[in-house]
């Protein structure tokens, strides 16, 4: 407790001793530019991507701050109005107790932070993503009393749940994490948040109040018509096997394991008795646990089609998992852990026939952007139960939820019995999904947000 103590003091330390000597200096705000911050990957950090493109398109000048691990979406990196503001990785302490390699980390990434962001373009609003909180959303607030800027957090979920899973809850630096996160998020201008849930949360427990902004869809999550998906099928299928057509193709055909190509006609159909293709992100252990299940319904001679389940990401299990898996020798499931391009990704979300979903909010607050992006592709979902997922997944109507692998297992049977069938469940929820209609992510930031950085101008 006393080394929690003693960093939390060191960057509060740091932190005024700086704002201190900067503070003398004039300040004046970048008029209309914005500062779009997350500590973390921004490859991997969608929504920070598209609150950029959104104020980029209202003509805001975006300083887009963050580690650059992964390259951003294209549309990012060719807008004229964006600036990408790249951290570099820190070399942290790696020896001697953990506590105190996280002590270091933090006062490193604080000065790090602190240093990239004065340094840049003074904006009038800097948006930041949390978590990761500790130690930004102290930083950032520094930075914008210097810089004379407003602060906004976007809370996608709370950081001291996340660190809870590895430590407990009652563990001294969880404590210190949810004491700063309440204590430096009451210093924020304005608050978004991903759920109403979330924000009922932020009133009754840490007096901040937010603005719901849902997850929303990118533009380009959308269903993939037949001729793309058998270009990135015969693309993928240079180097996937399960992509690959089984048997030998006939002489006139261009063939992957989903789709055909006639070479007198050019035309690009569904393959007969083709697999049917299951997407998840990183869903290991789900995966795992319920396919031999899958596998025993088709053995005792249920009419199923077999799988290909592509897993999306960078699971830290994804090779222990994969060793597991080959000794099962299935013969009706193929698994598939291919790298995409970010352009293919929604590609493939818009070829897929499912989507499985087991991401388990560590609040219960927060709801799988994966989701949104796969029923922006009209793609059906099987996702694991936790608290406020019926904000986003309807059951029986979008998608199925399930409490466990036997369950998830059920569900893969029923939704693709006599698969490819137009009278399956799963083709309800496909309709279903085509049917709705949801507010666009430009409609509903233009909503929420825009009016929020428009009352103080």
């Amino acid at each position: 407790m006393a080394a929690g103590g003693a960093a939390l003091a060191a960057l509060v330390a740091l932190v005024a001793v700086t704002a201190a000597l900067w503070r003398r200096r004039r300040a004046v705000r970048g008029a209309g530019r914005v500062c779009v911050a997350v500590l973390g990957d921004l490859g991997r950090s969608p929504r920070m991507q598209y609150h950029a493109l959104s104020l980029a398109r209202h003509g805001r000048g975006v300083s887009l701050l963050g580690y650059f691990q992964t390259k951003p979406h294209r549309d990012v990196l060719s807008s004229g109005e964006i600036r990408v503001v790249p951290l570099s990785e820190l070399q942290c302490l790696r020896v001697g107790p953990k506590l105190l390699q996280y002590v270091v980390k933090v006062i490193a990434q604080t000065v790090q932070l602190l240093h990239t962001m004065l340094r840049m373009d003074p904006p009038s609003y800097v948006l930041l993503q949390n978590p990761p909180g500790l130690p930004s959303i102290a930083v950032a607030w520094v930075a914008c009393l210097f810089w004379r800027s407003k602060l906004i957090i976007d809370w996608h979920n709370y950081g001291y749940t996340i660190m809870s899973l590895n430590h407990g809850k009652n563990h001294p630096l969880v404590l210190i994490a949810k004491w700063y996160e309440k204590l430096f998020g009451r210093l924020s201008d304005y608050n978004l948040c991903v759920t109403d849930a979330m924000k009922e949360d932020l009133q009754v427990n840490c007096n901040i109040k937010a603005v719901t902004l849902y997850d929303r869809p990118a533009s380009y999550f959308k269903e993939t018509p037949l001729e793309l998906q058998h270009q990135l099928y015969m693309k993928l299928a240079k180097d996937y096997e399960p992509f690959k057509p089984q048997g030998n193709p006939h002489w006139n055909a261009e063939r992957s394991a989903f789709t055909e190509r006639d070479e007198k006609s050019g035309d690009v159909m569904k393959s007969r008795g083709r697999p049917a293709l299951l997407i998840s992100s990183t869903s290991w252990t789900g995966l795992f646990l319920s396919s031999p299940g899958y596998e025993q319904y088709i053995n005792e001679g249920v009419k199923l089609p077999a799988l290909v389940c592509v897993i999306t990401g960078k699971g830290p299990l994804k090779e222990y998992y994969n060793g597991l898996i080959k000794k099962l020798h299935f013969k009706h499931i193929r698994i598939c852990t291919p790298w995409l391009e970010a352009e293919d990704y929604p590609v493939l979300l818009g070829s897929a026939d499912l989507g499985v979903c087991l991401h388990k909010s560590s609040s219960g607050l927060d709801l799988p952007m994966k989701v949104v992006d796969m029923f922006g592709c009209c793609l059906p979902v099987c996702a694991i139960y936790f608290e406020c997922l019926h904000e986003l997944v309807k059951h029986n109507e979008n998608g199925l939820i399930f409490r466990d692998s036997d369950e998830l297992a059920e569900q893969l049977k029923m939704l693709f019995l006599e698969f490819p069938t137009v009278e399956s469940k799963l083709h309800e929820f496909r309709k279903n999904l085509r049917a709705s209609k949801q507010l666009s992510w430009d409609e509903s930031w233009d909503q929420t947000v825009l009016p929020l950085l428009s009352q103080t101008e």
